[in-house]
């Protein structure tokens, strides 16, 4: 019996007020059955009329004709229809709690193989917009310590606030059961400084999950290999990226726009990799080229071993030890 209230106590509000409202109803309908059989011909229709009235609906269609029927009524209208009127009321208070909780990133996420996206920064936004745009509905866990509440509702996106080195806090993201994580880098803190926190958060997840796979974000050359030896399966170095893109835009010598191009084309095409086949590997890579174009991809490059050639012509022959680079849509 006291491990039965220990249980009892240990549900949610809403619902032991609910189980509390039921076992009201059931017991003030079966009384007002016994009372008055004739009146209320069986259990059901006294339980009906217990809900019925405790509602203060009163429908009419089941009424007490004797003094003990109707001082029955009395007290379920003093003590049911308070009960169900406060359970409305927490019902809707917790729901607005929990909306709060939510905005504020204190609710943990309970789904599996879902996105972690540490930082909230325009890049992660960005990211989340393209995910929207092209109808793709991973489920995405936001950690993020700055901002105090996620203003943005976004459906798919939920906010958890804290530092992703915190156990607690990869806790209430339920790393263990996430796909992958992309760990973007502070641009609010020195470039040395926002390195040492990637590196960081990559060995705290990597500790809470050890198959993760991750893509972390470094703004310089020397913690690139810092941050694999820390757990990234990929690392992006945006400071070179953006430096290449700044040196193309300085020096084209025609109207074309580097950066708007290359932005246009990562967004509607994404990189591939794929081994020559048998069937083309000694083919000259014209008939290579005409064979992925009729697959709507583009050969860029090849890759054998860890050397790369962008540089190929209509009678270059391939291996099967070589792979090809390809751009193909996403859809692929």
């Amino acid at each position: 019996m006291q491990q039965w209230i220990r249980d009892y106590f240990q549900l949610p509000l809403f619902i032991r007020l609910l189980s509390v409202i039921f076992i009201t109803m059931i017991i003030f309908g079966t009384m007002i059955h016994l009372i008055e059989p004739n009146s209320f011909p069986t259990i059901f229709d006294g339980i009906w009329w217990a809900f019925v009235t405790g509602a203060t609906v009163g429908y009419g269609d089941y009424v007490p004709l004797t003094v003990p029927g109707k001082l029955i009524a009395m007290l379920l209208i003093f003590s049911g229809g308070g009960l169900l009127t406060f359970y409305m009321v927490t019902l809707a208070s917790t729901t607005v709690e929990h909306e709060r909780a939510l905005s504020k990133g204190q609710v943990r996420y309970k789904g599996e193989s879902h996105i972690i996206l540490i930082g909230w920064n325009e890049r992660t936004r960005q990211l989340i917009n393209m995910m929207r745009k092209d109808d793709i509905d991973d489920s995405i866990v936001l950690i993020d310590e700055t901002n105090n509440q996620m203003y943005q509702k976004l459906s798919n996106v939920h906010f958890i606030k804290g530092d992703a080195t915190n156990e607690e806090t990869l806790e209430k993201a339920n790393v263990c059961k996430a796909r992958m994580a992309v760990v973007t880098s502070n641009p609010s803190k020195k470039e040395h400084q926002s390195d040492q926190a990637v590196i960081h958060q990559l060995v705290a997840l990597k500790g809470h999950h050890p198959n993760l796979f991750i893509i972390a974000e470094v703004l310089t050359e020397r913690q690139k290999v810092n941050a694999e030896r820390a757990g990234a399966n990929t690392v992006i170095r945006s400071n070179d990226f953006m430096s290449s893109l700044f040196y193309h835009e300085l020096y084209r010598k025609d109207p074309l726009q580097p950066f708007q191009l290359f932005l246009n084309l990562l967004t509607n095409r994404q990189f591939h990799e794929e081994k020559v086949s048998s069937s083309l590997a000694g083919q000259p890579m014209i008939q290579i080229i005409e064979h992925y174009l009729k697959q709507s991809s583009q050969i860029i490059g090849i890759r054998n071993g860890k050397n790369f050639s962008f540089d190929f012509d209509a009678n270059t022959t391939l291996t099967e030890e070589d792979y090809l680079i390809l751009f193909t849509p996403f859809n692929e």
